[in-house]
């Protein structure tokens, strides 16, 4: 018998309210550095790994950034940030599904593009106890999303396959992921990507929000290989 899929959540724009705190946080630190670009570009790639962000956005002027530049906007990101999102704001739903999935025994993750230092609040305003929650930062693996690396640190650390994994994000750069994680996807509007362009990406489904997605657990479980 298969187990029953499990579930690997991103953090921010999925879990949390904060995505416009960090393209505010991104346009104020690429323009420290000189690097002046439209707050819809930065949106479009908020999900990404922060150092592919800076320098895919310095590519669209025809600019190179070298690494010690990329790092100071990476920082100084972190540093708005806090400034602008000092207290996380789960999204509607979001602390009820996690506690909802832990009391069915239901295995859940949380992966996310963010480093550490700037996950602290938001994983704290979700009550999420670091100690005993499988929680994936970008510190941890050698390349953040697009690239698989987070989904698939979080299935090993819940001894999983990654093939049995129901894998929540609001990027198009999460459904990327998780595609190539050969996870299955499930989109959220919540962090601002279109219906269609999250299925674009892979998502199997798109609902709203965490509260939305609750209502249609069971129904979603069954969207993963794990239930033939």
């Amino acid at each position: 018998m298969p187990k029953a899929p499990y579930f690997v959540f991103d953090l921010d724009g999925t879990l949390v309210d904060n995505v416009y705190e960090h393209v505010l946080a991104w346009k104020t630190a690429l323009e420290e550095e000189a690097i002046v670009v439209p707050a819809w570009r930065v949106h479009r790639r908020i999900g990404m790994s922060g150092s592919l962000l800076v320098r895919e956005l310095a590519q669209e002027l025809d600019a190179r950034v070298a690494d010690e530049r990329v790092e100071r906007v990476r920082k100084r990101h972190g540093e708005i940030f806090k400034s602008l999102a000092p207290k996380g704001h789960p999204l509607p739903g979001a602390k009820e599904l996690l506690r909802y999935l832990t009391e069915n025994d239901i295995s859940w993750a949380i992966a996310t593009s963010g480093h550490a230092e700037n996950a602290s609040t938001a994983l704290a305003a979700l009550n999420v106890d670091i100690r005993s929650a499988v929680i994936v930062t970008r510190d941890q693996v050698q390349s953040a999303k697009p690239e698989p690396d987070l989904f698939l640190e979080a299935a090993t650390r819940l001894d999983r396959p990654i093939e049995e994994a129901i894998i929540v994000g609001d990027s198009i750069w999460d459904m990327v992921a998780a595609r190539r994680a050969g996870a299955t996807a499930i989109g959220l509007l919540s962090g601002g990507t279109s219906n269609a362009e999250l299925i674009g990406a892979g998502a199997a489904r798109i609902c709203d929000d965490p509260a939305d997605l609750m209502l249609h657990v069971d129904a979603l479980a069954k969207l993963s290989p794990a239930h033939p």
